[in-house]
Parts: structure tokens; C-alpha cells; sequence
């Protein structure tokens, strides 16, 4: 039991005690004493405290050399390698206290006694009195110790956690931090194992932290210890979760589902000296996921739980323990760099610009920026010392021991980690933009080389050949007007969504499908239903590699595209997200794979099997099913019911009863649970019968590209006719007035989809003086194309007044609520 201050039992601890036991433990005692009513389980131990510390350094008069040497590294009389590895020998050289010790044994022998076990293994974690703070992150500077077993074990891990207080990554963060480092303190929390050697760990962000969007739970996970996701030596499953739907009992809120490589696992070593081992992983481990989906679901309630009692974002360690199939928080500290971030009234986006070759190299993106110069691959810790200044740091994984040189770097290319691994963690608290997981850099990349690193393309970071020319654009959201016409986004890449929840926008006008499809999928549908029938050897060998792990093909495309769908629809949440329905042409299909099989040869396919004929046609009516069944999932099992479907390229009113009639068979019928379904306004009939349409449909989305093509009979994509097409040519213009007023009058909306409001202001003031509902735009013209709006409404004055429009729209949705 705790004697004199030395000692303390996590049940005994708050938040407030930060400076008796560091950030980490403190946290540990709150969480057990404050949230298990919430559920939340956290496993049971005791902490050392600042004092037994101190009394360490006075027994073995360790403090007037430790102030020599931080002297001496200060004038320059010695290197921080030389410094630290000194102060690191006087603490590894000392003897405990007769009173610490005796404390610490009496304490490891209580924990044995509530355990019922003789000698328990125990983790021995490091936590500083200036860790964990909500400013200053101190990620991985101090050691800790897994499989610790027995008093005279446990006693060198705490004499060895002392010693890491002064490694040299730890001297040199908080010399940047401006710490004092004789003030500091440090606790060693000594915790009971959990068997997720057997099983699984990983890490928790209670936010996204690529773009701070604040609705979602990150969870991180990879078989084993967890010190390999926290040390980005592996590439972990990734689960993202949606927290306004958590506390609904009906709902599967995860929005995306990733599965990582998880090459390699930590476990307890079985004999030897060493306490743990890495070993290679199963190929079945490979291929399933760490975690179900109710164990997620339950990780993110705790994970919420303990941001709402803290008040702010925050960065969770989790194990489960695989004897008792258990799940528990071990860890959890203030999230540092998107809460520095919160207060920014002011949105930075990068775009590469002009014609790219193919990238080298993927991985996940770190960060939202744009970094370009040569790259330096440093393969060990050994070879830091030629790291060059400016240069983009190419390497296999990072460690706190590479701080330094991070905070130099252009940017950062690993081979290995996720998303919550060191070096990521470590590139957003910099700021520098970074790629994870590539697998192949170090391989791949020459020293010298100049390359281009890109985090501005989504989920998914890119590393390009040679130095590519990028623009830097800032967007001061605080002096955004808003308009009354209602401004929407038009997306299309899932991967990027996350990036645009700051702009205020109004939902998403157009999320096209197709691209989900092309990137996302990849397969043609009908190869994924109709697999036994394909007779192209080689995309059945793809198709085999890609859905294993899979119940059936047909559910391959299902789950991706449902996700895919989810993660464009949650940042917008409860604003509508229009989904229009796959609209690919034939020759399009015909590239996914499998896709030639079953796509017709078409003159002219931008005329032929494309949209609303596809959905009824026995070409493509099972594989329309599968859309359905996503749109389905995303609506009523994850609950994104504010997810509306758009039917493109629908010729006549007698083709709309056919799709509405193949859609309410799958169990997508209009008006049920909500839904609304829009037909793209982009063919001439569409507006001639406008209220043959307007009887069928809630709603129209114009498509300026296609409708001025049909209007005026110009190829879109023809160079010799370009200076003819035009969107404000009379014809189109008198169209789209006269969709507008006739929808209008039947009570339907009217948006528009294309991309001439963003091109041509005057446009966007006609489209404003007709009365459009809302204009959707691709999100790099969003605001300057929202002032323009909100410039043309203020000359014309108030809406009741705008030519063809009968009705008052201010706070008006796009999508009737």
C-alpha cells in the first residue's frame, strides 16, 4: 500500500494531480475513478510519484552533475548525444532509496494480491510532470517497459525509466518547448498487463486528425502490443466512426473501414532476456480486420465518453486482452495539434497545378499540404547526422530519436505507419506534410532525387518524380457572406471529403458516384455478379486477390461503394448530400475491370447506354441492384438518411416510372424513411415536360455541361467547336430560365451541378435573378463564387422580387426537409 507520498494507486488520482504523477497517470487515475460509470475499463495499477523521483536524485546526488552537463550542452561544450548519454549513466549507476524501494515492492505485491496472481507482468510507463499537456504533446520522448515480471525487474524498468527523462529526443523537445529540465519531474505508472499479445491494440483520436473535422473516432488497429502502431512500424486497420449516430442502438455508424497490411506483431517473448518479440503475421491475420464492428462501436462510445469529460479532443491507447476477449483504455492525453488549430478563422488549401505524371509512390496523407525538393534517404538512426536542411526526409519508420531532424524536413516519405504513428503524429505537431506506409520508398527513391510530396489529394498522399509547380490559396472564413441562395459543394472523391467541413456550405449539390466506382472499386459490377461466367483469365486472378476476405464478390462492391458514400455524406450532416447514381458511359465501364466483357461497342456512348436506361436494362439491372443495396446501407443501417439520389440522363417520363419502379424493388422507394429522389435536368425534355418530370421527382439539378451540348448540338469534347460552347448562349440560358419557372410553380427545386457559375460570374447572376435554389460548386471555387452570389442578390434586391421566382427561399433547404 502507498507509504510517505511515494506511492499512489490510480483509484487515489484526478487530473488535478499532474504534478504528483505526470500527465499519463493522472489521466489513468481520472479515467478510473471519474468515467467507469461510463463504461469505460481501464486497468488497474499505481504510479510513482514526483517525490520518489527527487528522492532518487538526492540519494544519489545526481542533481549538481546533471546541471554541469545541461550547462555545458548549452554553451557548447558538449553534444546533445554527449550530454544525454551522461545524465542518462548517472541515473542507470544509482541505487533506490531504502523507502522508495520498499514502496514500490509493497505496492507490486498488492497488485499480485487483487490479481490473485504470484509475480503478475505489469507495463511500466513513463510519465513526466510536462506531458500530456492540452499545448504540448511530448509523444513518445520517455520509455516504457512491457512484460515487466517480478519486484527486481520492476525496479530496473523504474531506474530505466528515470534514465529516459534525459534521452536525447527528450532534452531536445522540451528545449524547443522551453521547458526547464531540472523542474521536471518524472512518475512511473505501473500498470496490469492485458493480454493483447493474444489479440489486438492500437490508438484512438477522438477526431479526424488530418483535417480537426470534429464528428468522427479514428481507431487505429494491428495484432499484438501496441507499440508497434504507436512506433509506425506496421500499417494498421483503420476504422473511422461517426459520432452523432453512436448513440443510436439501430445504427452501424462506421464510415470507413480500411484493412492494413499488419506485417508484423509484438508478443511476449517465451524465453530469454528480451521481454517482447516481433513476429510476422498470418496471412489470415493479414486478411481480417483486429476488430468487429460493435467492438469499434464500443471503443468510440468510451472514447467520447472521455472527450466530453475532459472537454476536449483527445489521443487514446486501447488493448484487448485475448484470454478474456476484454477491452481496454490504457492511455489517453490531450489531442495537441488540431486543438491549436481550432481557433483558425482561415482555411489554406494546396492544388498541384497543370498536367502530372503518375505518382511514384501512395501512402496516407499527413497533413493538407504541398511539398517539393530533394530527397534524403536515411535508412538508420546511424546515418541522421547527413540529413540536409530542407530536404524531404525518405526512411523506412521514425522514432522520438528522429525529432530533430523531422523539425528540418520538407516533408516526410516512410516506408511503414499509419495514421497514428509516430512519425505521423510527430509531422502534425511540425506542421510538416508527410506520406506513411508507401512500403516501397526507401527502395524506390534515390538520394538527391528531386521529388514532389503531395497531401492535398485526399486520404491518400502521392509522391511524384521531380519538382511540380503548386499554388497556395488562404480563405479567410470569418469574412464569408451568406447568401440566400443556397450554396452547396459538388464532390466526388470520399478520401478529400473530411477536408471541406469548414466552408459553409449547405450540403452537397452533386457526390458522383462514378468516381467511387473507378477509383474506389475498380471492378465492373457485372464481373463481380456474373464472376463464374468472366472468361478474361487475368481480371478474374485481380478480382480474386482484391475481394478475398469477402463473403461474397457481389458484397465487395456493395461495402466499398456504401463507405465510400457514408464518408461524403457525414461532414454535411444533417445538410442533403445528393448522390447521383452511376453515370458512366459505355467505353468508361468497359476500362473497369471485367468491363469488356459486358459493355456493347458504341458509336457515339455519350448518346447511348448511359444513366436512367442503364438501371431497367438486362446489361446492367443486377448490377444496379448493388447501387441500391449501398444507397440502402449508408441511408438505413449506418443512418445517413440525409442522403438523397439523383437519376441521370433520364430521356422521358416513361424511363423515370421504370427506374423509380427497379429502385422501390430494392427497397428504395421514394417518400419512404424520408428519402427524395432528383433527376438531373441535362437533356431538352427534361425541360419541355418539366411537369410531366417535376410529378415524379422532388426535385431538378441542371446539368450546364450536357444541356448546353443537346441545346446547341455541340460535342462538349471537341476542339474545333469549343468557341461555340457556351452556357450563356441565349438558347441554353432561356432554357434553364423556363425549367425554373415551370418546376417552381409545381413546387419542385431546382439546383444547378455544373461548373459555369464557378467559370463565369455574369452566369452566376443570371442563374441568381431567375431564382435558383441553390448552385453547387467544386469546392476550390467556393467562396469566391459565394461572394460573387451574394454580390448579385444584394443588387437585385430582396428574393420576392427576383424575376421567376414565386417564392421566398431564404432558409430553404435544396432538399425539402
Amino acid at each position: 500500500m502507498p507509504h510517505d507520498g511515494l506511492v499512489s494507486w490510480f483509484e487515489t488520482l484526478g487530473i488535478a494531480d499532474v504534478p504528483l504523477v505526470g500527465g499519463k497517470n493522472a489521466s489513468l487515475g481520472e479515467m478510473t475513478r471519474a468515467l467507469a460509470g461510463a463504461g469505460v475499463r481501464v486497468p488497474g495499477g499505481f504510479a510513482t510519484t514526483a517525490a520518489a523521483y527527487r528522492a532518487y536524485i538526492a540519494a544519489n546526488d545526481i542533481a549538481p552533475a546533471m546541471r554541469d552537463r545541461l550547462a555545458a550542452l548549452k554553451q557548447g561544450r558538449a553534444t546533445l548525444q554527449e550530454a544525454g548519454e551522461a545524465i542518462r549513466r548517472l541515473f542507470l549507476d544509482g541505487e533506490f532509496p531504502t523507502d522508495v524501494a520498499q514502496a514500490v515492492r509493497s505496492a507490486y505485491r498488492e497488485l499480485a494480491r487483487r490479481r490473485g496472481i504470484d509475480a503478475p507482468a505489469v507495463a511500466v510507463r513513463s510519465s513526466a510532470t510536462a506531458e500530456d499537456l492540452p499545448t504540448a504533446s511530448f509523444a513518445g520522448q520517455q520509455e516504457t517497459f512491457l512484460n515487466v515480471r517480478g519486484e527486481a525487474a520492476l525496479l530496473d524498468a523504474c531506474r530505466r525509466c528515470y534514465a529516459s527523462l534525459f534521452t536525447d529526443r527528450a532534452i531536445s523537445y522540451r528545449e524547443a518547448q522551453g521547458f526547464d529540465h531540472m523542474a521536471v519531474a518524472l512518475s512511473v505508472g505501473v500498470q496490469a498487463m492485458v493480454r493483447s499479445d493474444l489479440a489486438g491494440s492500437g490508438v484512438i483520436f477522438t477526431l479526424d486528425t488530418e483535417t480537426g473535422f470534429p464528428h468522427v473516432v479514428v481507431v487505429s488497429a494491428a495484432w499484438g502490443l501496441g507499440e508497434t502502431v504507436v512506433q509506425g512500424t506496421v500499417d494498421p486497420d483503420k476504422i473511422l466512426v461517426f459520432k452523432p449516430l453512436l448513440d443510436d442502438p439501430r445504427r452501424v455508424p462506421v464510415i470507413e473501414k480500411t484493412r492494413g497490411g499488419k506485417e508484423r506483431k509484438l508478443v511476449y517473448a517465451t524465453g530469454g532476456s528480451a521481454r517482447t518479440a516481433l513476429l510476422e503475421t498470418t496471412r489470415r491475420e493479414r486478411e481480417s480486420f483486429v476488430l468487429e464492428d460493435a467492438e469499434a462501436l464500443r471503443l468510440a462510445r468510451w472514447a467520447v465518453a472521455v472527450e466530453r469529460h475532459y472537454g476536449r479532443p483527445m489521443d487514446l491507447e486501447w488493448a484487448k486482452d485475448g484470454e478474456t476477449g476484454e477491452l481496454f483504455i490504457v492511455q489517453a492525453r490531450p489531442e495537441t495539434v488540431q486543438a491549436r488549430r481550432a481557433g483558425a478563422g482561415s482555411l489554406r488549401t494546396y492544388r498541384l497545378k497543370g498536367r502530372r505524371s503518375h505518382p511514384l509512390l501512395a501512402g496516407a496523407a499527413v497533413g493538407e499540404a504541398i511539398a517539393s525538393g530533394e530527397a534524403c534517404v536515411i535508412r538508420g538512426p546511424d546515418e541522421i547526422a547527413r540529413f540536409r536542411d530542407g530536404a524531404i526526409l525518405v526512411t523506412e519508420a521514425t522514432d522520438p530519436d528522429w525529432v530533430p531532424i523531422m523539425k528540418r524536413a520538407a516533408g516526410i516519405v516512410t516506408d511503414h505507419g499509419g495514421p497514428t504513428s509516430h512519425a505521423a503524429i510527430v509531422s502534425r505537431e511540425l506542421g510538416v506534410p508527410a506520406v506513411i506506409g508507401t512500403q516501397h520508398a526507401t527502395a524506390l527513391l534515390r538520394d538527391g532525387q528531386p521529388i514532389t510530396l503531395s497531401c492535398a489529394e485526399g486520404d491518400e498522399g502521392h509522391v511524384y518524380d521531380g519538382r511540380l509547380d503548386f499554388a497556395v490559396a488562404e480563405t479567410d472564413l470569418k469574412d464569408l457572406p451568406r447568401p440566400r441562395t443556397r450554396m452547396m459543394l459538388n464532390l466526388a472523391n470520399p478520401a478529400a471529403a473530411l477536408r471541406w467541413w469548414r466552408l459553409p456550405a449547405a450540403g452537397v449539390g452533386l457526390a458522383r458516384m462514378e468516381f467511387i466506382v473507378n477509383d474506389h472499386i475498380r471492378i465492373h459490377p457485372m464481373a463481380l455478379v456474373r464472376f463464374d461466367a468472366l472468361q478474361d483469365a487475368e481480371a478474374k486472378r485481380r478480382i480474386e486477390a482484391m475481394t478475398r476476405g469477402y463473403p461474397d464478390k457481389a458484397e465487395y462492391f456493395v461495402d466499398r461503394l456504401a463507405r465510400g458514400i457514408a464518408k461524403l455524406a457525414a461532414p454535411f450532416h444533417p445538410n442533403p448530400v445528393i448522390v447521383r447514381l452511376s453515370d458512366f458511359k459505355s467505353n468508361e465501364y468497359a476500362h473497369l475491370i471485367g468491363g469488356a466483357e459486358f459493355e456493347p461497342v458504341e458509336e457515339n456512348p455519350m448518346l447511348g447506354l448511359r444513366g436512367a436506361s442503364r438501371y431497367y436494362s438486362e446489361r446492367y439491372r443486377d448490377a444496379f441492384a448493388l447501387e441500391c443495396r449501398a444507397i440502402r446501407r449508408v441511408r438505413e443501417e449506418t443512418g445517413l438518411a440525409h442522403v438523397v439520389v439523383m437519376v441521370p440522363f433520364c430521356r422521358t417520363p416513361a424511363e423515370a416510372d421504370r427506374v423509380l419502379a427497379e429502385m422501390a424493388r430494392h427497397g428504395l422507394e421514394r417518400g419512404r424513411e424520408g428519402l427524395k429522389v432528383y433527376v438531373m435536368c441535362e437533356i431538352p425534355s427534361n425541360v419541355v415536360l418539366a411537369e410531366e418530370f417535376a410529378a415524379r421527382f422532388d426535385g431538378f439539378s441542371i446539368g450546364s455541361n450536357d444541356l448546353t451540348q443537346l441545346v446547341l448540338g455541340v460535342d462538349r469534347d471537341s476542339a474545333e467547336l469549343a468557341g461555340l460552347f457556351d452556357e450563356r448562349d441565349a438558347a441554353v440560358e432561356r432554357m434553364i430560365a423556363d425549367v425554373i419557372r415551370r418546376a417552381h410553380a409545381c413546387g419542385a427545386k431546382v439546383g444547378i451541378c455544373g461548373e459555369a457559375p464557378s467559370n463565369h460570374p455574369d452566369f452566376a447572376e443570371f442563374l441568381v435573378a431567375e431564382g435558383i435554389d441553390s448552385i453547387s460548386l467544386n469546392p476550390d471555387s467556393f467562396a469566391g463564387t459565394l461572394r460573387r452570389v451574394a454580390e448579385a442578390e444584394a443588387r437585385q434586391g430582396p428574393a420576392s422580387a427576383r424575376v421567376g421566382h414565386g417564392q421566398d427561399v431564404r432558409g430553404a433547404a435544396a432538399v425539402p426537409a
